[in-house]
C-alpha cells in the first residue's frame, strides 16, 4: 500500500469536499469517490460510484487496483433523504465498503466519521453514565449507528484498522443549504441580492448544541490518520453547549443584512421524551488519542459561512 494514498468516498459532499481539498494540501494521492462528479477537482482523481448500489466484486477491485494505506467514510448524508435512502445512505453504503475491503488483502486505516447523536439526547446535568446509556432518537442516529457498529464489527473480523470520529453539528464554508445555518444564509444572500430585508420563518430555536468548524473536523481526520488504531469512538466537537438562536443572531450580525426572524411553534417540546435538546462534546479522549482540540472559533465558522455563501452571488453596496 502507498503511505500517502487516501480514498475519501463521499468526498463531493460537505466534509468530504473539506477533507479531500485539505488532504491534497497535506501532499496526499487522494482519490475521490462519490455518486456525482464534482463541478472541479483540485488535485484529486475521481471516481463516480454509487457504493451502495454497486457489485461488492467491483468495488473490491478497485480497491484493490488503488491500494489505499487510509480509507475515509464521509457517506451518509442525511438532507432530503428519508426512509430506505437514508438507510442506503448512511448504512448501506458504509456496510458495502467494508465488505469490498474484506474481499481484498487491504487492512486499510479506516477513518469512519459518525455522529454524537448515535448515543441521543441526554440533560446537561445527567450524570456521564446516562449520557452514554441514552440511545439515538430519531431515524438518522440509529443509521448512523449502525454503521458504526458495522466498522467496529469488521475492525474485530481484522479488516480494517479503525478510528470513529463522532461528529457534533458541523458548520463553516459550504454547509448544506438544507440546514438551519444554510437556510437563514440562503434568505439572507436573496436579501442582500435585493437590496432588502429578510424574513426568516424558523421552528422555535429552542436547542443547545455543539458546533464545530468543518475545517477543525477535517484536521482531526488528519490526526486520525497519523495514530495507531483504535476501537473506543472519539467524539469531535468544541466543547461547548451554544443556544442555536445565538448562531442564527451572529450570522444576521456578521452579513449585516437587516433581518427578522419568525419562530414558530415547535412540533412538540424538546423535552418531550424526558432530554432536552442539548450536546456537549467531552474534548478529552480527542486530546489523548488524537492530540486534536478544535482551533477555530465560532465567530470564525459563521464567518466563513457567510463569505462561503456570497461566492459567485456579488452584491453590491447596500
Amino acid at each position: 500500500m502507498s503511505d500517502s494514498r487516501v480514498i475519501v468516498f463521499g468526498g463531493t459532499g460537505f466534509l468530504g469536499r473539506q477533507v479531500a481539498k485539505d488532504l491534497v494540501a497535506a501532499g496526499h494521492d487522494v482519490l475521490v469517490v462519490a455518486r456525482n462528479a464534482p463541478k472541479a477537482t483540485t488535485g484529486y482523481r475521481f471516481r463516480a460510484i454509487d457504493v451502495s448500489g454497486v457489485r461488492a466484486g467491483e468495488l473490491a477491485a478497485m480497491l484493490a487496483a488503488e491500494r489505499p494505506a487510509t480509507v475515509v467514510n464521509a457517506t451518509g448524508g442525511k438532507w432530503g433523504l428519508t426512509g430506505r435512502g437514508l438507510e442506503a445512505s448512511c448504512v448501506g453504503a458504509t456496510q458495502a465498503i467494508l465488505t469490498a475491503l474484506a474481499m481484498t488483502s487491504l487492512v486499510p486505516r479506516f477513518v469512519h466519521l459518525g455522529s454524537v447523536l448515535e448515543c441521543g439526547l441526554a440533560s446537561p446535568d445527567a450524570p456521564e453514565a446516562a449520557q452514554r446509556s441514552s440511545r439515538p432518537a430519531s431515524e438518522y442516529d440509529r443509521f448512523k449507528l449502525a454503521a458504526t457498529e458495522a466498522v467496529l464489527a469488521a475492525a474485530a473480523a481484522g479488516t480494517v484498522d479503525p478510528v470513529v470520529l463522532r461528529l457534533a453539528n458541523v458548520t463553516g464554508p459550504g454547509v448544506p443549504p438544507a440546514s438551519l445555518l444554510g437556510l437563514v444564509a440562503g434568505s439572507l444572500v436573496d436579501a442582500a441580492l435585493r437590496g432588502g430585508h429578510a424574513n426568516i420563518e424558523l421552528t422555535a430555536l429552542e436547542a443547545r448544541r455543539d458546533y464545530v468548524d468543518v475545517r477543525d473536523v477535517s484536521d482531526a481526520i488528519q490526526a486520525a490518520i497519523r495514530v495507531p488504531g483504535t476501537t473506543v469512538p472519539i467524539a469531535i466537537g468544541r466543547g461547548e453547549s451554544v443556544s442555536v438562536r445565538t448562531l442564527v443572531t451572529m450570522l444576521i450580525d456578521i452579513s449585516q443584512v437587516p433581518a427578522t426572524v419568525i419562530e414558530l411553534p415547535a412540533p412538540a417540546p424538546a423535552s418531550a421524551a424526558g432530554t432536552e435538546d442539548w450536546t456537549r462534546v467531552d474534548l478529552r479522549p480527542a486530546r489523548d488519542l488524537l492530540g486534536w482540540t478544535p482551533r477555530r472559533t465560532l465567530s470564525e465558522a459563521i464567518g466563513s459561512l457567510w463569505r462561503h455563501a456570497l461566492e459567485g452571488h456579488p452584491v453590491g453596496n447596500r
